[in-house]
Parts: C-alpha cells; sequence; structure tokens
C-alpha cells in the first residue's frame, strides 16, 4: 500500500563510462560493484589509470567482489569495512576533485542517495553523476515524526526503529535526506494499522 500521487523517487540510468573525463570516481556498493565489473570491454589502460574505486561490501560480503574490483587494475581501489567509512573516504576525495571529474555510484537506492548527498555537499550537480541500482529494493526512510531514519525497509507498513509508530511509506523521496517518508499510519485510530506488506525486496 503506497501513497499515490506524489512519485519523486529519482531515476537511475546505468553506469556509462565517460571516456574523456579526466578522473574518475567510482563509490560502489554490495552488488553495485557488478555495474562496473559488466563494463570490463570498456575499461581500457588510459581510464583505468585516471580511475578510483571506492567499495563496500554491503550485503555481499564473501562473493568476491572486492577482489574482481582490485583486478581490473584501476589506479587506486579500496575496500572500505562499512558504508559510513566509504562515505567519509569519498567526501575527502571529493574535497581535492578538480573540474573534469566523473562521479559514478551504483548499489542500493539507500547508498546512491547517501553518496549523491555527499556529491551534492561538494557542488556537483546530481545530474551529471551518474548512477545504477543493483541489489535490494529497500528504503532508507525518515519517521516525519520524529525524523530518525530505518535502513532496510522492505515492508509497508512498518514500525519506526526509533519511536515505534507505525509508518507507511510513501513514495515522496527526499534528495537532501537520501530518504523516503514514513507517516504515521494509524494516528486518528491508534491500533488499527493493516498489517505490514512485503512491497520493497
Amino acid at each position: 500500500m503506497l501513497v499515490a500521487g506524489i512519485k519523486s523517487r529519482p531515476v537511475y540510468k546505468g553506469l556509462v563510462l565517460q571516456p574523456h573525463a579526466r578522473r574518475h570516481i567510482f563509490a560502489l556498493e554490495g552488488e553495485g560493484a557488478l555495474a562496473l565489473l559488466d563494463q570490463r570491454a570498456a575499461l581500457d589502460g588510459p581510464i583505468l589509470s585516471r580511475s578510483e574505486i571506492l567499495y563496500a561490501p554491503g550485503g555481499s560480503q564473501g562473493r568476491g567482489h572486492d577482489q574482481a574490483l582490485l583486478g581490473l587494475g584501476a589506479k587506486a581501489c579500496w575496500a572500505a569495512p562499512t558504508v559510513p567509512t566509504l562515505l567519509f573516504r569519498l567526501n575527502g576525495t571529493l574535497a581535492t576533485a578538480r573540474m573534469g571529474t566523473r562521479l559514478y555510484i551504483a548499489g542500493t537506492e539507500g547508498f546512491i542517495g547517501q553518496a549523491m548527498a555527499v556529491a551534492l555537499d561538494h557542488g556537483m550537480d546530481h545530474a551529471s553523476v551518474l548512477t545504477e541500482h543493483r541489489g535490494s529494493l529497500a528504503r532508507r526512510v525518515q519517521c516525519v515524526h520524529c525524523k530518525g531514519i530505518t535502513e532496510g525497509v522492505t515492508t509497508s507498513v512498518f514500525p519506526c526503529s526509533h519511536c515505534g509508530l507505525a509508518l507507511l511509506v510513501r513514495d515522496h523521496y527526499s534528495r537532501r535526506l537520501a530518504a523516503f517518508q514514513g507517516v504515521n499510519v494509524d494516528a486518528e485510530e491508534p491500533g488499527s494499522a493493516p498489517a505490514p506488506e512485503e512491497v520493497f525486496r
């Protein structure tokens, strides 16, 4: 059950390499590694010599994506233990970026949104960042009541992990927060919330 009418979900057009960029930065999470690995045929020496790969396994631990990425032979390839660590590193990397830098982001929707927020903080235009969704459709949701954020939401309705309210996930997406909005579904009649429905796998 979604609230229709407000649809601001971003569109992910896929990773398309920009061969003439002066520098390529790839921020990848989980299955997002495959978005770059699928581009092997286009990854020639000149592109790889100007490329930096930042990768966090997410839910893909043990699948060997980090070793496959390292095997591409990019100028720099770094595996982060967690997404927050990767985002911290991305922030530092973008702080030294110059004109002609291209940013590519691939992974789950929550990861893409958080990495995009880092890019926006550095003045990058969201339309110039290349993105590709890979992996789970689980959403990152902000409770509009307590402002807490819950990661990995797969159902609508779900209990807020901060205040416990039964939240309906709206299709309204906040680029600033990198999250969808969740509103209390039984505010007028507490306890009347419908059963959770698996919507985002």
